[in-house]
C-alpha cells in the first residue's frame, strides 16, 4: 500500500475517473478488474476519504462567450492578517475570478480570470481589485493560447 493509503486498484480507479467522470460503474469495474459491487464500494470509500473531491463537466469558455483569460498577480500592501482576509473575501465575491492562490515571491496572490471581453475584465476585475485598500499592485498577463490545459493529476502507478 502506498504512503497515501491507496493501493494500485485505487490508483487505477482514480486514473479512470479523471479521464471520464461519467463512466458507468460496470465499465469502470471492467477496466480495473473488479466486480461492479467491489468497484462501487471502493469508489464510495475514495469519496468518503476525500480523494475524490467531486465531479464536474469541463466547459469550453470560448464557446460560452468567455474569450478573455488572464492571470493576475496581486501584491498586498501590508502583511497583516486583516488586510489579507479582506482581500480574500472580496475575491471570493468576484464571479470572473475562477481561481485564486496565495503564492510566494514578489506578489502575494495569483488569480485566473475569465471574461467575455477586455471591458468586462477591466470593470469587473481590475477596478474592484484596485478599490480594495489592502491591494498595492495588480499585474495582468493575458493568455494568447493555451498550450496545455489538463485537469488530470499525474497519478503514478
Amino acid at each position: 500500500m502506498a504512503q497515501n493509503g491507496l493501493d494500485p486498484r485505487d490508483h487505477q480507479i482514480l486514473v479512470e475517473l479523471q479521464k471520464n467522470g461519467r463512466i458507468s460503474n460496470v465499465e469502470l469495474a471492467n477496466k480495473v478488474g473488479l466486480s461492479p459491487s467491489a468497484c462501487l464500494r471502493r469508489v464510495q470509500a475514495l469519496e468518503s476519504r476525500g480523494f475524490i473531491a467531486g465531479y464536474a463537466a469541463r466547459l469550453d469558455p470560448k464557446r460560452l462567450g468567455l474569450s478573455v483569460t488572464a492571470f493576475v498577480s496581486v501584491q498586498i500592501a501590508q502583511d497583516q492578517e486583516e488586510a489579507t482576509e479582506s482581500f480574500r473575501a472580496a475575491v471570493r465575491g468576484m464571479p470572473h475570478v475562477v481561481e485564486c492562490y496565495a503564492v510566494t515571491g514578489t506578489y502575494d496572490f495569483l488569480l485566473r480570470v475569465v471574461a467575455p471581453d477586455l471591458e468586462t475584465y477591466e470593470n469587473q476585475t481590475v477596478k474592484p481589485l484596485l478599490r480594495i485598500p489592502a491591494v498595492r499592485d495588480v499585474r495582468t498577463n493575458f493568455v494568447l493560447e493555451p498550450v496545455k490545459d489538463e485537469a488530470c493529476l499525474p497519478l503514478e502507478l
